[in-house]
């Protein structure tokens, strides 16, 4: 029989890591296993029980026999008088899944009288050092006589030796090289540089990644700044008088709210303010009692885009304005009552807030800012477009002036800076705005200009996604999809996070915003979402590792050059093997630069390539005629028919001729639609050789090679690439 409680050396079978590793680890004895040949063992480390044969007891050594002085102390217990429900649920979880057994308290008190035992296997003094020391458990005698193992020589893999890198300053563990080059020092994996940026531009990039923002309200808490944000944000509600103390009436439901936080940068990336959010809670929200309409519209990327590239060739003013608590505006014609918000209501508080005005996270919050702002700017001479109703534009003479809105966001540029203060001013003295300067970062994209032009990238948002990955050290490749592969749903292939893969998934396809050359492989993957395999992830991994190698490429917007459109349109025949339809893509093209593309399945089965070819011409032409009612409202005026570039020449004979025959009978409204426009001269389908066709990155999957071409020719740029 052996002493309950008393310090047990087990043999540990787990796999992995080194295998010069130690095998014997630490653990208290706590009984005997019925029906089975062995001892029970608490495992010190991983805080569980094992059963072992081989086992290593010394009974004048108990772990647990003290507990640590601190926990001892009353206020180690102490509570604060800050909660938040959600945490500590998940905290008590996670506390009952690690502790320990009621009768071992986490300390470990040796007893002096008696020499510590030795490892089950033998080990170098270094490692048992180190694993002990968290332990408070002196490594054996026979161990500690044992000379230090000589380090063994570490050498650059081949894999690596293009990498030859200058380490950034906060790097500082290396591999060195063979003895016949020992003077040069290598990283231990690739890493983004920083070393083609600008000192300005390594500041910008500095302060606007090192900020940390609280997840949640008892984190906040911790930090006086984000305390007084909170109280900040308290006290403009107040004074804007959006909610009244109130008992709730009876028959009313009552919503909750929650605190989100946000550093707020300047355009030179500084930390411009501490943001204290509160929000609404709009899911409980009950349709035709607390809501009606909620729709408001906001700019289309479409729309940015082509405003940049017009604002730069005719060298236009480029600000950026920010409306202080932009839904708070907006008035309420429903009564809505929600509780006092978080960390600011009094023990047994019956009272609630009745809403007078709008809040963040209200269903209808949006669309009551919107019809503020719209009033406020045609009230003050603007004309709203009718092809994107979230563009205004004034134009008298030569003065023009455009604001584009995307929620609180707003660009105003112009030729006329009297007029564009003016504006700023009007706006002030309704909404309460900040002038945020000249546009550099505008809904996570960074706008840099250069002399010779302007160029719209994703750099930190690109960062951030290999970051949370865990592949910013990854090695990079040139092109993000297999040429010839083949994506079906693999129903016999083991499952993988789905959870993982969606927001995945949800980023990248929000950084084709300015990565046409991702767009087709991310579609492609965004088709499994519900249902994700192993071979699916193993893609989605290789669009991160060829963005690694790319994470500083976007769009170039040229200061030089016309206003000339063109179009390119493709499709891929069957291209879904799972439904057999075709995949439609296309690409606009204005001052040669990129300004609008899409890639999608069709939502029918086409009989022919004919077909498929055609159909996509007609989302073309579609689109075509938008574009050019957008560029009437930005004063740019298209006299000649735009060129739509097919490499099909059965599509460009259906288009010109007026026949119907056994390929187009079943699709006679899209004749008839792109038809009347070739005849009216706003389009002209013109022939293409397939390897100059730049639509095809967004129906196939390419190699490293013509990937490159179709983007020199998109004007592409990678300005900063990694080392």
């Amino acid at each position: 029989m052996k002493t309950m409680g008393c310090l047990a050396y087990f043999y540990s079978t787990t796999k992995g890591g080194d295998k010069f590793e130690p095998r014997g680890k630490p653990g208290v004895f706590v009984g005997y296993p019925p029906g089975t040949k062995g001892y029970k063992i608490f495992d010190i480390e991983k805080k569980k029980i094992i059963v072992s044969r081989d086992v290593r007891f010394f009974e004048k050594i108990f772990p647990y026999m003290k507990l640590k002085k601190e926990c001892r102390d009353p206020a180690y217990f102490e509570v604060s008088t800050w909660h938040d429900e959600d945490a500590e649920t998940e905290h008590n979880e996670a506390d009952t899944q690690n502790q320990a057994p009621p009768d071992l308290p986490n300390s470990i008190v040796e007893d002096d009288n008696e020499d510590p035992p030795a490892s089950h296997n033998p080990v170098t003094k270094a490692t048992n050092d180190q694993e002990n020391a968290d332990l408070n458990i002196e490594p054996p005698n026979n161990i500690k006589d044992q000379p230090a193992r000589e380090k063994r020589s570490k050498s650059q893999p081949n894999r690596f030796r293009d990498f030859n890198v200058k380490l950034p300053p906060s790097i500082d563990h290396t591999l060195t090289a063979p003895a016949q080059s020992s003077s040069t020092v290598y990283p231990l994996a690739n890493y983004v540089s920083y070393e083609k940026f600008s000192d300005s531009h390594k500041d910008y990039l500095a302060a606007i990644t090192k900020g940390c923002e609280p997840k949640r309200f008892f984190q906040a808490m911790q930090d006086v700044k984000w305390r007084k944000a909170m109280q900040r944000e308290i006290e403009a509600l107040e004074q804007n008088e959006t909610w009244t103390l109130e008992e709730l009436p009876e028959g009313k439901h009552v919503i909750d709210s929650k605190w989100v936080y946000k550093i707020k940068y300047k355009p030179n990336g500084d930390i411009e303010r501490y943001k204290a959010r509160l929000i609404a809670k709009g899911f409980t929200q009950v349709e035709g009692i607390d809501y009606h309409d909620t729709f408001a519209p906001v700019a289309k990327l479409v729309t940015v885009r082509c405003l940049l590239s017009i604002a730069v060739k005719r060298d236009w003013i480029l600000h950026q304005l920010d409306v202080n608590n932009v839904f708070l505006h907006g008035e309420l014609k429903e009564d809505v009552y929600m509780k006092i918000p978080q960390g600011f209501s009094e023990r047994n508080e019956t009272s609630v807030c009745k809403l007078k005005k709008s809040l963040y996270g209200l269903k209808q919050a949006s669309r009551t800012w919107y019809q503020k702002f719209t009033n406020a700017l045609i009230n003050f001479g603007y004309k709203q477009s009718h092809a994107y109703h979230s563009l205004f534009t004034v134009h008298e003479g030569d003065l023009f002036v455009a604001i584009l809105i995307y929620v609180d966001d707003v660009i105003i540029t112009g030729n006329h800076a009297s007029k564009i203060d003016l504006t700023k001013k009007h706006l002030h003295t309704v909404f309460s705005i900040k002038d945020l300067g000249p546009l550099k970062y505008f809904l996570g994209i960074e706008v840099a200009k250069n002399p010779d032009g302007l160029v719209l990238r994703q750099r930190k948002y690109t960062i951030d996604i290999l970051e949370d990955c865990g592949l910013l050290d990854s090695r990079p490749i040139t092109f993000p999809m297999e040429q010839n592969a083949t994506i079906t749903d693999f129903p016999n292939s083991p499952r993988t996070d789905a959870k993982q893969y969606r927001r995945i998934i949800g980023r990248l396809l929000y950084l084709q915003a300015t990565r046409p050359d991702i767009a087709y492989s991310v579609n492609i993957l965004s088709q499994f979402v519900t249902d994700p395999r192993k071979e699916h992830m193993e893609a989605v991994t290789r669009i991160l590792r060829y963005l690694k190698a790319t994470p500083g490429q976007g769009v170039f917007f040229p200061k030089q050059g016309n206003f000339d459109l063109v179009a390119y349109c493709d499709a891929d025949w069957l291209g879904c093997l799972t439904t057999r339809r075709s995949r439609m893509a296309y690409i606009l093209i204005l001052g040669g630069s990129p300004i609008s593309w899409k890639t999608k399945k069709q939502s029918v089965v086409s009989c022919s390539s004919a077909e498929a070819e055609y159909r996509s011409m007609d989302a073309t032409v579609s689109e075509i005629i938008r574009l050019r009612w957008l560029l009437q409202d930005l004063s740019v005026h298209i006299t000649g028919p735009t060129s739509l570039f097919c490499d099909n020449q059965a599509v460009r004979h259906i288009a010109n001729n007026p026949v119907f025959h056994e390929r187009t009978k079943h699709v006679k409204m899209d004749c008839y639609f792109v038809r009347e426009r070739v005849a009216s001269g706003e389009i002209q389908p013109c022939h293409v050789d397939s390897k100059h066709q730049v639509a095809d990155l967004l129906t196939k999957p390419l190699g490293a090679q013509q990937l490159q071409l179709l983007l020199s020719k998109l004007g592409i740029r990678n300005l900063h690439a990694p080392a």
